[in-house]
């Protein structure tokens, strides 16, 4: 594993190293003063190492920041409250505060997500460990499916996330059991502190199947190399391929 010590940001050609120990803030009055710009919060977005990956959170109030991994070929948008986590390699962060448009760039340096049980060896049930989750192949395929079009383009965004209705006629799937496993999915993720898979008092969040691909994507547990799995299920299921 790469040491995350040898991570850092780079913003205007100057390089800030990041402490796996501690946070590292960006802001107007932060460990990254990008501006004294009034419209901008004194801190604003936060790099901080956890799980063994680093995670950017957007810990101001109304400013959200756009996210860019073109090695993965992802894009988000990091809302106010919202983390997410990042990739090794290279993440464009761009933002405005006021008239004033800022960028960075985070250089993270982690271990990739994959498959943690021995090649050859499978698990007990079926199920392939995956970071820390386990995901039968079936919530694996669920997860590729909505991330489809995301994992063909990059840079797509949240808006080309098919509904549920559309993803289980993707698969060939029905409605109930899209569902049910979507469900099942989310309370995986959930149990490991990815945000956005519940609303309040244990409510499902209205929005989880982007926070679930905008978590999946960016932290590789699917790629693109798994895209092949939809309409080898969609043949399997008699449902109509791309």
């Amino acid at each position: 594993m790469v040491a995350p010590q040898q991570s850092f940001v780079d913003y205007c050609g100057e390089r800030y190293p990041l402490d796996p120990e501690k946070p590292f803030h960006i802001g107007r009055d932060a460990d990254l003063d990008v501006d004294d710009n009034p419209y901008l919060h004194r801190k604003f977005l936060m790099i901080h190492f956890e799980k063994d990956l680093w995670w950017l959170s957007n810990v101001g109030s109304h400013l959200s920041a756009g996210v860019v991994a073109g090695d993965a070929g992802f894009q988000a948008t990091l809302a106010p409250g919202a983390s997410i986590p990042l990739i090794s390699g290279v993440t464009a962060v761009v933002f405005s505060a006021g008239p004033t448009t800022y960028e960075l760039d985070i250089h993270s340096s982690t271990a990739p997500l994959v498959a943690l049980d021995p090649p050859g060896e499978p698990t007990a049930g079926g199920e392939a460990t995956i970071g820390v989750v386990s995901l039968t192949e079936s919530q694996k395929l669920l997860i590729v499916v909505l991330a489809e079009e995301v994992l063909r383009r990059s840079g797509t965004g949240a808006s080309s996330i098919p509904s549920s209705a559309q993803a289980a006629a993707r698969l060939g799937w029905s409605i109930t059991k899209f569902n049910r496993k979507l469900d099942n999915v989310c309370d995986k993720f959930d149990q490991i502190g990815v945000t956005g898979m519940r609303g309040g008092s244990g409510r499902l969040a209205s929005n989880r199947r982007v926070k679930l691909v905008e978590y999946a994507v960016a932290s590789r547990v699917v790629t693109r190399a798994d895209l092949p799995m939809i309409d080898a299920e969609a043949r399997l299921n008699g449902a109509a391929s791309n």
